[in-house]
């Protein structure tokens, strides 16, 4: 067993949905700026962007996983080493079906926030859904700013295990974002951490960020919530 540690940052936005940055610009700000080993673009509702970036993977000395983060009925879903675009709309349960579906990895990101799959005041319901849901891992920290708060509910409610990975993300719409928020795993390739992720064996950790990143996304709001109808009006629809 190799005692490499790999970092993945699991949750990147471009400019294919609601992130400021084009792919060619987080291609080398990950190569030039942060120490990760692999990436997973994960656009709201479109692979799009994921498969460009794919595209560009040799190029580099960093893995991409092509992922999505589907609108469900519940909340947000991450779908990871996908192959086709998941639709909105569908209730949590299918999502995750539909992920399964192409052998991806399905992840909770931001469980206990405004948007994610059991809201802040889902932590009863939370067993009930893990048996049911039968999710692969849970988003314990996120980076964006203001979600402090149900990063602390995540990591508290995980802390009994579950039979599922823990997972960090930057969740970055800025490119200042990206490998703030990661995930530790053994190895260095993506599919050393599909092992991880299988095995349970990854935790979630946290990089530079700070007000200056606060202060960032302050300023770009706007812009961002912009981007973001945008998307939801051209969201790829699966067949």
């Amino acid at each position: 067993m190799t005692d490499v540690l790999g970092k993945a940052d699991l949750h990147i936005h471009s400019n294919h949905s609601d992130g400021l940055a084009r792919i060619p610009e987080i291609m080398e700000y990950v190569q030039e700026r942060t120490d990760l080993s692999v990436i997973a673009i994960t656009d709201h509702n479109t692979i799009e962007g994921a498969r460009f970036a794919k595209s560009l993977e040799e190029m580099y000395d960093f893995e991409v996983i092509v992922g999505e983060e589907i609108s469900s009925q519940s909340g947000h879903i991450i779908g990871l080493f996908l192959e086709r675009p998941i639709r909105a709309g569908l209730t949590a349960k299918e999502t995750i079906a539909r992920i399964n579906d192409q052998d991806g990895i399905a992840i909770i990101p931001h469980p206990f926030s405004n948007r994610g799959v059991f809201g802040p005041f889902g932590r009863g319901g939370f067993l009930d859904a893990v048996n049911d849901m039968a999710f692969h891992a849970l988003e314990v920290y996120n980076s964006i700013p203001y979600l402090g708060w149900a990063n602390r509910v995540a990591a508290k409610m995980f802390a009994g295990g579950q039979g599922i990975a823990a997972t960090g993300g930057s969740d970055a719409h800025v490119l200042e974002g990206i490998g703030t928020g990661y995930t530790v795993f053994k190895g260095r390739s993506a599919e050393d951490l599909r092992t991880a992720i299988d095995d349970l064996d990854t935790h979630a950790e946290t990089g530079k960020a700070g007000l200056s990143l606060a202060l960032r996304y302050a300023v770009r709001i706007p812009q961002i919530r912009r981007q973001h109808a945008r998307n939801w009006e051209l969201c790829t629809v699966d067949g």
